[in-house]
């Protein structure tokens, strides 16, 4: 399948920029992490020192800043074919791509051996759910009884490995569990699909060649290096793999052997698991002595604005505006940057969130993702649920509707990115800023209400433009 002559000589045709480009665009698609230099240590007894030692035998990888958006991808290889070409044809020519990289052909035919394209993969990569959900619907479905007793069941069978985990990252027990349900529910749904195949399908395909040629080549360096057989590497239709649904780059940069067996066994070793996921947070910053945020009371006044991810101050500040904790207890936290969030509106409950919810934000791109971590973390510690109820109407939006809404607030100037139906926190501040200019209580929350007012307003736009376009 390789055909060494022939990928030997296309290999010289990929020149010293290329190949950087192809190393940037490596560390560029990777999770973006910010560093975690000048961290505080957790105050706590440390684990033996030869167990330490083997912890921290391997280097850190510098991460990335989370917070950076300007970073461009990578620009797929011209020896790429269209997604219309013949899958082998675009195997032949990724090949070549990956011997130029290091790769040996021995990797290559290994991991390639009776792969094909895998139409659930496409199928379930075109997909789209016909409603967007409602944050009380999310977080119903994700912190259900049976979820936090499970969580708190496996809190004490694994509270040694938890402690030790706890002492090396300084991350808390509660928020590792946690994360472990939210991904895998625990491990056990950890995807059955091979990696390799998927990831060649959705590299092939084109939709996002960059990205997933990307992850393909880091699946093939963990069977290159000896860390898995190809037939090890199983996980979700996108490629996400074991317990922490890590992506092969991930997986490279952050998985570690949590059992001193000498692998990073991250699908079958709950200690490999955990071990992985705390390193992984920890590297992206997460503050031991600090929580990730909680609920708050806003006074009647609160100024809407002023409620969004993007814009922070000192814990103070909110306390001078007249924020109380969910209890109505005054607010600690002197100096601490803290945002305040509505994933509900104005009607539903408020966060204050704190640097380390940027850290869960970077493990997953959503605010009711990341809500529902640091909820979910607190249930299982044993806090009761929210105080705050859903508004009022509250209703999952058709996704067309949700479209609607994009295309009319990026025709009436506020920029979001492309329209996907997806209300994610891109488009909540365009709303907002929507909101505020237009007098409306600026809450990030739409409703069909909104929507189709947004929507008239973008038609008349259109109406005016064209009229001057016509002229007199």
């Amino acid at each position: 399948m390789c055909k060494a002559l022939c990928a030997a000589n296309l290999a010289l045709m990929i020149t010293t920029p290329v190949r950087l480009l192809l190393l940037q665009g490596d560390l560029l698609l990777s999770i973006r992490l910010s560093s975690a230099a000048g961290r505080r240590s957790s105050p706590c007894v440390r684990a033996p020192a030869l167990l330490l030692a083997a912890v921290c035998a391997s280097p850190l990888a510098a991460p990335l800043d989370p917070g950076k958006s300007g970073a461009q991808a990578p620009t797929a290889s011209p020896a790429l074919p269209t997604p219309a070409a013949a899958f082998e044809t675009w195997r032949e020519a990724f090949s070549a791509q990956a011997l130029a990289l290091g790769l040996a052909p021995s990797t290559l035919d290994a991991a390639f051996e009776g792969v094909s394209p895998l139409p659930r993969v496409l199928a379930l990569d075109r997909r789209q759910a016909e409603y967007t959900r409602t944050f009380f619907d999310y977080l119903t479905a994700a912190v259900s009884p049976a979820r936090i007793t499970r969580g708190r069941e496996l809190l004490q069978r694994h509270a040694r490995l938890l402690a030790d985990i706890g002492c090396r990252h300084g991350v808390p027990p509660e928020l590792l569990v946690a994360l472990w349900a939210m991904e895998t529910d625990y491990g056990t749904q950890t995807g059955g699909f091979p990696v390799i195949a998927a990831l060649a399908t959705l590299a092939w395909d084109g939709r996002r060649r960059d990205f997933f040629t990307t992850e393909l080549i880091e699946a093939l360096h963990i069977v290159d290096s000896g860390q898995a057989a190809p037939a090890d590497l199983t996980g979700s239709w996108a490629g996400a793999m074991g317990q922490p649904q890590f992506m092969p780059s991930t997986y490279r940069r952050y998985a570690r052997d949590g059992d001193g067996d000498g692998r990073a066994d991250i699908w079958h070793s709950v200690a490999d698991a955990l071990e992985s996921a705390a390193h992984y947070l920890s590297a992206a910053g997460w503050n031991p002595e600090q929580g990730w945020g909680r609920e708050v009371l806003l006074p009647p006044d609160f100024p809407l604005a002023q409620a969004r991810l993007g814009l922070t101050k000192d814990i103070d500040e909110w306390d001078l505006l007249d924020v109380l904790g969910a209890a109505g207890e005054p607010l600690a936290g002197g100096e601490t940057p803290g945002s305040i969030v509505l994933p509900a509106g104005a009607q539903g409950p408020a966060f204050l969130v704190l640097p380390n919810f940027q850290v869960i934000y970077a493990w997953n791109r959503s605010l009711y993702y990341a809500l529902t971590v640091g909820y979910l973390s607190d249930r299982l510690r044993g806090a009761g649920p929210l105080s705050g109820r859903p508004p009022p109407g509250d209703q999952a939006l058709p996704r067309a509707r949700v479209i609607v809404m994009q295309q009319g607030l990026k025709a009436l100037g506020f920029e979001l990115g492309e329209p996907d139906g997806m209300i994610g926190v891109r488009t909540r501040d365009a709303l907002q800023d929507y909101q505020q200019a237009r007098g409306l209580p600026a809450d990030a929350y739409p409703t069909v209400e909104l929507i189709a007012r947004i929507e008239r307003e973008a038609g008349q736009a259109d109406q005016e433009r064209a009229g001057r376009a016509a002229g007199p």
